[in-house]
C-alpha cells in the first residue's frame, strides 16, 4: 500500500510514526533504549545539563518514514527540533519531505492521526492538491 503522509510524534524517548492516505493508515513505534537524565551541572558551564537524544534513535525515526511524501513532525518539548537538527545534517532530501513542525502535548494515536489529517488538509488545498 502506497502512503502519502506520515506524521512522527516523539519526545526523548520514543516516537509513533503514523503513515496514512485518505483511506487507512499504519502505525509503528520507535523507542530509545537510553534514559534522559541530567548531567551534573557547575555553576557558569554551558549546555542545558541534559543528556544528548541519542543519535542512533533519531535515525531510527528518520528511517521509519523516509519513504514519505510528505511529512508532519510533531511532539511536546525539544526533541522534534533535535529530529529536524538530524534530518537537515545527515538526510536532506528526506529533510525537504517535512512541511510542518508543530507544538502537541500527548495525544493518542487517533487522536494524532485526526490532527495529521486536520493539517495535511490545509496544506494540500494551499498547494491544489488532492488529499
Amino acid at each position: 500500500m502506497s502512503f502519502n503522509h506520515a506524521v512522527v510524534w516523539l519526545d526523548h524517548q520514543e516516537a509513533h510514526i503514523i503513515h496514512f492516505n485518505s483511506n487507512t493508515s499504519t502505525l509503528e513505534k520507535v523507542k530509545t533504549d537510553t534514559h534522559q537524565g541530567h548531567l551534573h551541572h557547575h555553576r557558569g558551564a554551558l549546555g542545558s545539563g541534559k543528556v544528548q537524544t541519542s543519535q542512533d534513535y533519531l535515525h531510527a525515526v528518520v528511517q521509519s518514514f523516509s519513504d514519505a511524501k510528505e511529512v508532519l513532525v510533531v511532539g511536546p518539548g525539544s526533541a522534534k527540533l533535535e529530529l529536524i537538527k538530524h534530518v537537515h545534517q545527515h538526510d536532506p532530501k528526506v529533510a525537504a519531505k517535512i512541511l510542518g513542525v508543530e507544538t502537541v502535548d500527548h495525544p493518542s494515536d487517533p487522536q494524532l492521526l485526526a490532527f495529521a489529517k486536520k493539517c495535511f488538509l490545509k496544506i494540500d488545498s494551499l498547494k491544489g492538491d488532492d488529499f
